[in-house]
């Protein structure tokens, strides 16, 4: 059986490959460029871009089973490119956003539903792991961190459930390696809600060094966005973001049982991802 990982290059799908590898599975991942993926030389890369489902004709020969890296561009012919290859079952990687009913029209929300809704309607046996906020988000702080020992953040006191990427990975491994998880939808979150404040002090025990937490205003939390999303940024999306984060403010994280339930274990906390992280954080 091949597994094909889509996304291998970034956080989860990379830890997607690299546990897939240890398991001994057969392997195929894609890249817009595979000369500068940077991917282990026993992986089988094949140029391919999620915005061109053309370019997945090659790719997807011979494939059984897909990580899919969601991204509404060119969702719909990638789908008809893989029905047409046979591919068995889709474990797509989306968004607690997503699971949560409601009127919310957020960008990532609709992004992720996008995906979702496309791929019920394909034909093809799927799997949806919907994780909140990832832990690798704060990696956004790193160069302050480094340079400055100071972490800049409008509202410190704002609560989430950050979740190792390494247990969304185990959890989509998983998926993929078993039966039973078709057209299971499992949400994904740490075991604890903490502040980000409390984050940054977490990050400050993992590298030894004593950090300190500026208080910033919307206006400048909204600016330092929209430099650190770059193109992929828009007003409405950054404001989306910090809405939800004033709300989440003295409000605990909601708290989900995916890993458990797939892997029978608690989740990593985010002391544990901090100290996998800091040599990022320690320059």
């Amino acid at each position: 059986m091949t597994i094909l990982v889509t996304g291998a290059t970034g956080n989860v799908g990379g830890s997607v490959l690299q546990q897939l590898l240890q398991t001994g599975a057969q392997i195929r991942a894609t890249s817009r460029n595979p000369l500068t993926a940077g991917l282990p030389e026993s992986v089988d890369v094949r140029a391919a871009d999620l915005a061109d489902p053309g370019s997945f004709k090659e790719a997807l020969e011979g494939v059984e089973k897909v990580f899919l890296f969601p991204s509404p561009a060119g969702i719909e012919g990638f789908l008809e490119v893989a029905k047409a290859a046979n591919v068995r079952h889709i474990v797509a990687l989306s968004s607690l956003a997503a699971a949560y009913p409601g009127d919310n029209d957020s960008p990532v929300r609709m992004m992720h539903l996008t995906v979702e809704h496309a791929i019920e309607k394909s034909g093809i046996d799927w799997t949806f792991v919907q994780p909140g906020a990832f832990a690798t988000n704060t990696l956004a702080w790193a160069r302050s961190i480094r340079q400055d020992g100071v972490v800049r953040l409008p509202f410190p006191d704002s609560q989430s459930s950050p979740i190792h990427e390494y247990d969304i990975a185990e959890v989509a491994v998983a998926v993929l390696l078993n039966d039973g998880h078709t057209s299971a939808k499992y949400r994904l979150t740490g075991g604890e809600s903490i502040t980000q404040h409390r984050q940054v002090d977490l990050i400050g025990e993992a590298v030894g060094r004593s950090l300190r937490v500026e208080v910033q205003t919307r206006d400048e939390a909204y600016e330092d966005l929209l430099k650190q999303f770059g193109q992929f940024g828009s007003a409405k999306l950054v404001n989306s973001l910090l809405d939800m984060t004033e709300a989440a403010v003295d409000h605990p994280g909601d708290l989900e049982t995916g890993v458990q339930d797939v892997l029978g274990r608690e989740p990593r906390t985010f002391a544990e991802w901090a100290v996998d992280h800091k040599a990022d954080f320690a320059g």
